[in-house]
């Protein structure tokens, strides 16, 4: 079952390559996504990433939250919908 993450304080630099690859040392990635701002084209500085295991999702949580990428420290978590 895929897990989507949320992944916050992301660095302007950073790219979905750079999630993907990220996360990929967690488990499958099946989707990486960076929103930007509709009128701008700016990156936000959060994005999703969907995990094809709850292992994988699990792994990733405890790995990647609080570690470094482009001099910001990652906040990742189990993302849920808007209320």
């Amino acid at each position: 079952m895929n897990t989507r993450l949320y992944v916050g304080n992301l660095s302007k630099t950073t790219t979905e390559d750079d999630l993907q690859t990220l996360f990929t040392e967690m488990g499958p990635v099946t989707s990486v996504a960076i929103p930007s701002d509709p009128k701008t084209g700016v990156k936000k500085s959060f994005g999703f990433v969907e995990m094809g295991t709850t292992e994988g999702a699990e792994a990733a949580v405890k790995g990647i939250n609080g570690r470094m990428l482009h001099d910001n420290e990652l906040r990742v978590n189990e993302s849920h919908p808007r209320k």
